[in-house]
């Protein structure tokens, strides 16, 4: 995929975005929310974003305009209504008046101090995006637009200490289970590290799973869509534990499609993970309980 962002729109022009330095930038492969997928450069929350922008002239044609301008475009949009976008963050650089070009040109754009608080995100009811838009006003026809993403992620340093996570789950004089997670923060190529003891086993236990379930809730007031989708499944056990087993859980986390956790990001937007834990008896009968986890980027990638 080229990192040059271009429309063109008619047979008179066309519209090159070039973003400095992109050759050695970090990149990252994002959903568009249409099914297809896009390696974008990624910066910083506290980066600037600088480039040139040039308009290419078809051969022998002229470009009469009523001005140029390069926008830098933060955004939340609902998936599922794309009537519903909000900008967040919005920048404009007026780069030509009104006049005409009668040859190629090239411009350079430099947005240094541009809020960009929030990381980018592509989930399953809404997504998070940042983008250079270049509009060339024309009066008697349709303006020619172009555009190129970029991907913003924030990095967060590992909490100083956690404690692990203890809970117990059971079934009064049938099934006594305490489990236990080494904390409750993780980077995103982390490992989950665990143990679960049985303590009474009176039921046949056919086997375990431990999923992790991301739960995104998008929208404002009457209008919030709440999905939830699991992301991996762990077979823990198959067969039926004994009293006093201790069954050690280690779960890589660098292979799973995963996203910081947000929190109501811009009033919009959420998305939480859960550690699942899934036992299922002889009969099919299903016992299960969650733990929330929080899961932070470490570093850029």
């Amino acid at each position: 995929m080229s990192l040059f962002g271009s429309l063109v729109s008619g047979p008179q022009a066309r519209v090159n975005i070039k973003l400095t330095g992109v050759d050695s930038r970090l990149k990252k492969e994002m959903s568009s929310g249409k099914g297809t997928t896009h390696l974008l450069p990624i910066y910083q929350t506290h980066e600037g974003v600088s480039g040139t922008m040039e308009i290419v002239l078809a051969p022998g044609k002229k470009l009469e305009h009523l001005g140029i301008k390069i926008e830098l475009v933060g955004a939340i949009e609902m998936l599922n209504d794309r009537t519903s976008t909000y900008e967040f963050t919005s920048l404009v650089k007026e780069l030509e008046t009104a006049g005409v070009l009668y040859s190629d040109k090239q411009y350079s754009f430099d947005f240094a101090t541009v809020d960009k608080p929030y990381d980018s995100y592509t989930g399953l009811n809404v997504r998070l995006r940042y983008f250079l838009k270049v509009t060339v006003t024309r009066q008697y026809a349709p303006n020619i637009l172009a555009e190129q993403e970029l991907v913003v992620q924030s990095t967060a340093e590992p909490p100083p200490s956690q404690s692990s996570i203890k809970m117990e789950v059971g079934i009064e004089d049938c099934l006594h289970i305490e489990f236990e997670y080494d904390k409750q923060k993780y980077h995103l190529k982390d490992v989950i590290l665990g143990k679960i003891y049985f303590l009474l086993v009176r039921i046949k236990i056919k086997h375990m799973e431990l999923a992790i379930i991301r739960r995104e809730s998008a929208g404002t007031g009457s209008n919030v869509t709440n999905e939830s989708e699991t992301l991996c499944k762990f077979e823990v056990m198959d067969g039926a534990p004994v009293k006093g087993e201790c069954i050690p859980l280690r779960l890589f986390l660098s292979s799973i499609d995963l996203t910081p956790t947000y929190r109501s990001v811009n009033n919009r937007f959420s998305v939480r993970y859960y550690l699942n834990l899934v036992l299922v008896d002889e009969e099919d009968r299903r016992y299960f309980k969650q733990q929330e986890v929080v899961f932070y980027n470490k570093d850029l990638g």
